[in-house]
This record gives structure tokens, sequence and C-alpha cells, in this order.
């Protein structure tokens, strides 16, 4: 199976920042949209932002400004760099790969997932 493997996460002051990372070595990365997702606890999954095989960039509305998707495709690495962070975005992050041919938020499931990671934001 493809493998997305995360990185960072942890627990951070609201206000503080954090950057989550993915590696891929299944697949070439740039030849994909990619994506972040994150669940919270009783909710379903939610979008963050994608980032098209040509470089579009689409962030939730109510992330716009604070977030930040970006990539290294020599590297076959996703980041998210989350700023000014709140407790309401305490979640699981999960990074994903969307293998549709298009990008679609994943809608319909056609993608490759990461093992998730927690991200915890205190007051």
């Amino acid at each position: 199976e493809v493998q997305l493997v995360q990185s960072g996460g942890g627990s951070v002051q609201a206000g503080g920042s954090l950057t989550l990372s993915c590696e891929d070595s299944e697949f070439i990365m740039s030849s994909y949209c990619m994506g972040w997702f994150r669940q919270a606890p009783g909710k379903e999954r939610e979008g963050v932002a994608v980032i098209d095989t040509d470089g579009t960039i689409t962030y939730a509305n109510n992330l716009k400004g604070r977030f930040t998707i970006s990539k290294n495709n020599a590297k076959n690495t996703l980041f998210l760099k989350m700023d000014s962070l709140t407790p309401e975005d305490t979640a699981v992050y999960y990074c994903a790969a969307d293998f549709s041919g298009s990008c679609e938020w994943c809608r319909r499931n056609y993608c490759w997932w990461g093992q998730g990671t927690q991200v915890t934001v205190s007051s």
C-alpha cells in the first residue's frame, strides 16, 4: 500500500505556531493533488488546504491567512505551517494524495492517507 509518513504535531499554546510534514516514498508527489485534512473529536473530517499539480493552492475559508500549505517536490515532502493557533484547531491532522485524477478534496475518498498526527492547542 502507498504510505504517507507524517511528522510534527504535538501541543502548543494558543497563539503559537506548528509545522507538520508529510513524506512520500511510493510515488512522485508532484504528479498528484496533495492536501491536508483534520478531524476533531465528534466531528467529521474537514479539508484544510489542497495544492494541485500546477501549484494552485486552495484553503478552507476559515483558515486562509493562518495556515500555509507548501511542498518540496524534490524531497517528496508536503508541509502545513499553522500560525495563530486556537483551541478550535485541536484535531488529528492527516495528509493525503488524491488519485482521482483531479483535485477534489478527497470527497470520493480516492485518496492515499497519512497516519495522522495529533495537534493540541491549549488556551
